[in-house]
């Protein structure tokens, strides 16, 4: 018997369509700031990648590489400086269910259902047979009173989905429902089987909740885990303190002009040294370095060095 490790993580091939971004902004850590979130259009600041190595396949077209993203932050939104808190998570579609059903050709598989009707427009190709197969459902309360709209924890997972249609049956068991579903391509309703939805064999007369008529639940894919990023702006980073401790400085003895220069030996600042002196004594009480309004451009560095 052969042995080995084998993974089981694949990168997410997703499009912008598949996630949702929000952010949080704060101007400091000692502060909460805004506490709502604030909606970002994935198609503005999520940038595929293309993969380098469609070359050995002589592919010409545009190929995703999977897992790995450009975020483009704007600055018009991120350029004050503070503290953004950043999450991409898998888009929510938020719909009800029209009735829990069971099939009319198999009666032990029961599922629920959605109205096309009732779908959000940009989301209806997710609803086509099996688009739905991996997505997650979520239930909202039905008790308006409850302390949270959502039943925290609690899920289901889709199986399967196929356009059906509700047919009647004559049904000797008049506790069973006279309305099952069967499978029409051309209908406006859509049942989905669910895992788990059977019942165990420890109690076979209890079937697992998937859901009751008008609830209201949110679907969303299983593509890739939510991502929460923490993005600091701020007015210094490490290279700009680097050229303030390692760049090249001057000191012109005329005039007192300090200027400090960047890597490439360009002004960053430009100060001007002078003394306060006591206007009685005339003795000499502070030192003072006072950035300058407008820059010297006589001070270049090789202007200086070539004197």
């Amino acid at each position: 018997m052969a042995t080995g490790t084998y993974g089981i993580v694949r990168p997410a091939d997703i499009s912008p369509s598949d996630v949702e971004i929000f952010y949080h902004f704060t101007p400091s850590r000692d502060k909460v700031g805004n506490s709502g979130l604030i909606k970002l259009n994935p198609n503005e600041v999520l940038i595929k990648i293309d993969n380098p190595n469609k070359v050995q396949s002589n592919v010409t077209g545009f190929e995703i590489f999977g897992g790995m993203y450009t975020l483009k932050l704007p600055v018009a939104t991120f350029g004050t400086k503070g503290i953004y808190t950043i999450i991409i998570k898998p888009i929510e579609i938020r719909t009800k269910i029209v009735d829990i059903g069971v099939l009319s050709a198999f009666p032990d598989t029961s599922g629920v259902l959605f109205d096309l009707a009732s779908v959000p427009q940009n989301f209806l190709t997710r609803f086509e047979n099996n688009g739905l197969v991996g997505y997650r459902i979520e239930y909202l309360n039905t008790n308006t009173m409850a302390s949270d709209a959502k039943i925290n924890n609690f899920f289901r997972v889709i199986t399967s989905n196929n356009r059906a249609e509700p047919v009647n049956q004559n049904l000797t068991n008049t506790n069973q429902k006279a309305i099952r579903y069967r499978f029409n391509d051309n209908s406006t309703l859509t049942f989905c089987t669910l895992s788990p939805a059977s019942a165990s064999s420890v109690k076979p007369n209890v079937f697992p909740f998937i859901g009751q008529p008008n609830q209201q639940v949110i679907i969303t894919n299983t593509f890739f885990n939510p991502i929460m990023l923490e993005v600091e702006m701020v007015q210094h980073d490490i290279e700009t303190l680097a050229i303030a401790l390692l760049g090249n400085q001057t000191k012109s003895l005329e005039d007192g002009i300090y200027t400090i220069y960047n890597f490439n030996n360009d002004i960053y600042k430009q100060y001007d040294l002078f003394e306060i002196k006591d206007r009685f004594s005339g003795k000499p009480l502070f030192e003072v370095r006072e950035e300058r309004a407008s820059i010297d451009f006589n001070k270049t560095f090789t202007t200086i060095t070539t004197v």
